[in-house]
């Protein structure tokens, strides 16, 4: 299936790379002027002052039009492109590595890459909390950190054709692969919450709703650039097929080439904006922005100690379980079907408008008391889907012939992405809304945050685990040699060595397919009424006691 536009997710996650970062996507909070507005009367005599230094301050007297702060919303929307960028690549890698034949091992153990993002809340505080007030609290870590992305993706330029086995006809080497785009990622996530923060900042009150749609137009754009750009371009066939006169044995861009080029335009890009663009002095931090990391670090530990908080972490990141199967496998199951990379990539594209209406549409469901019922609602036509893709993948080679595979097949291919898609907004849109009305406004970053890393990680650990299991599930026979199995690696070698072939006789993925749809039905018929029934819970049971 088409690695989808992600926000982050995957983690969109979405999230979305290889099939399990687009299959889903990270859930972040709004800006705080978003769901803050209404909860003045809740407010302690500390808050009432803030508020108070807030609206006497000449940044909120003064209405800003948009057009005022035009050089600031590109400027963020052009940083948010550049995060995009990570995740693109880190996201195609696994297409490549699934064209090289590695095994679904080793693909898990690529998934852990996509982790950081959904992790960062543990490094968040320090990211907030210490910084150099001559030079910027937002730059202080946007700057290093653009500097050494941008280093590291030129060195890795040099290395990445070795570590994928490019050169002397090698086998990837994934242990490598992994440990490096890890770090890749993990500064691309320090960069993101760097850039979040600033955001809330760098634009007036009038204009921080800006922030968000920066955010989302950024990073679709960054991630169109570093996936599906590359991997069409990338792709000696797609190239010669539609972009030259005469063939070639190689894309028009390699994997170095893109690397050196954006690791060029983040160095180039950090330059300008530490020499150039000043932090807002003029803006007074609330009283969360302003704790210690200790106190976050308690903060955080008391709220996931409240019984409801904790219900709802036990029962999101075991929500996903029933998608896990559908969302981390099935794109590769395609392409070692023969389905070419570059042209699951390509199928994202007609699907953003979708993506662009669904949330627009889904949010006049779940605006009222009880948006999870959204989710319950969506999750069996989700489960259900995720079987409809099994059958997908079993008719792939049937349909296929010597010059690929027909227009039809893209179409069925397409619609049954666009109804998946439909149901996985449905419950993403639902999860937002609910984590938004039962935040405590008076911690709402902090507490949004955490809700919403926690149904990232939900989404993580099926998706690795998933592709784990699919070689363990696998049943294959050594046909041609007499009394050899193919078992192992060694086993399967040496029935090769032997003159026979490994066969496969059960595909680990229909298993796993069908246990991961009865586990999620289950879990929507026992565990889904639980879920429901936290909506009415009484705003108090949300509400986190705080010591000032």
């Amino acid at each position: 299936m088409s690695p989808t536009i992600s926000y982050k997710d995957s983690s969109r996650q979405r999230r979305p790379g290889s099939y399990q970062q687009s299959m889903d996507m990270e859930i972040k909070p709004p800006p705080p002027a978003l769901y803050m507005d209404n909860h003045t009367e809740r407010l302690g005599e500390d808050d009432t002052e803030a508020l108070l230094q807030e609206l006497n301050s000449p940044s909120y007297m003064v209405p800003r039009g948009y057009r005022a702060e035009l050089g600031s919303i590109l400027l963020l929307l052009f940083l948010y492109v550049l995060q995009g960028i990570p995740l693109g690549l880190a996201g195609s890698i696994p297409l490549i590595l699934q064209s090289k034949n590695v095994s679904y091992k080793d693909q898990a153990f690529f998934s852990f890459v996509f982790w950081p993002f959904s992790l960062k809340l543990l490094w968040a505080p320090l990211v907030d909390a210490v910084y150099f007030k001559s030079f910027g609290r937002r730059k202080s870590w946007l700057v290093p950190t653009q500097y050494i992305l941008g280093f590291f993706m030129m060195y890795l330029s040099t290395q990445v054709d070795f570590l994928l086995g490019d050169v002397e006809s090698k086998s990837p080497d994934v242990v490598a692969l992994t440990m490096t785009f890890f770090l890749f990622e993990f500064l691309a996530a320090t960069q993101d919450i760097a850039v979040d923060g600033w955001a809330l900042t760098m634009l007036s009150r009038e204009n921080v709703g800006y922030a968000s749609t920066c955010n989302s137009v950024g990073q679709t754009a960054g991630y169109f650039l570093g996936n599906v750009l590359f991997l069409a371009l990338e792709s000696a066939s797609f190239c010669n097929k539609y972009l030259r006169f005469e063939p070639q044995p190689k894309g028009i861009v390699t994997l170095s080439d893109f690397l050196f080029f954006w690791g060029a335009v983040f160095l180039i890009t950090t330059t300008l904006v530490a020499l150039l663009k000043k932090e807002n002095k003029e803006v007074t931090p609330s009283k969360e922005e302003t704790k210690g990391i200790t106190d976050t670090y308690k903060l955080l530990f008391s709220i996931v100690r409240m019984p409801a908080v904790l219900t709802f972490c036990i029962l999101i990141l075991t929500a996903k379980v029933g998608f896990s199967a559908a969302d981390a496998v099935t794109g590769l199951k395609l392409v070692e079907e023969g389905v070419p990379k570059e042209h699951l990539a390509l199928l994202a594209v007609p699907i953003v408008p979708l993506q662009i209406l669904l949330p627009l549409i889904i949010s006049k469901y779940t605006a009222g008391p009880q948006p999870l019922n959204t989710f319950y609602k969506a999750m069996p036509f989700r489960l259900l889907i995720g079987l409809e893709f099994a059958l997908l993948v079993w008719w792939t080679p049937k349909v296929q012939h010597e010059g690929g595979f027909p227009i039809y097949y893209y179409i069925v291919v397409l619609l049954s992405y666009a109804l998946h898609q439909i149901t996985l907004y449905s419950m993403y849109v639902a999860i937002m809304a609910f984590n938004a009305k039962v935040s405590d406004p008076l911690i709402g970053g902090t507490y949004m945050t955490l809700l919403n890393t926690v149904s990232n990680l939900g989404g993580n650990w099926p998706a690795t685990v998933a592709l784990w299991l699919v070689d363990p599930l696998t049943v294959k026979e050594c046909i041609g040699a007499q009394e050899q199995s193919c078992g192992t690696t060694a086993a399967a070698e040496l029935c090769t060595k032997l003159g026979g072939s490994c066969v496969t006789t059960l595909d680990g993925y229909y298993v796993e397919s069908i246990i991961c749809v009865a586990l999620g039905f289950v879990w929507w018929f026992l565990l889904g009424p639980k879920l429901k029934k936290l909506q009415d819970e009484g705003q108090s049971s949300w509400k986190c006691k705080r010591t000032n």
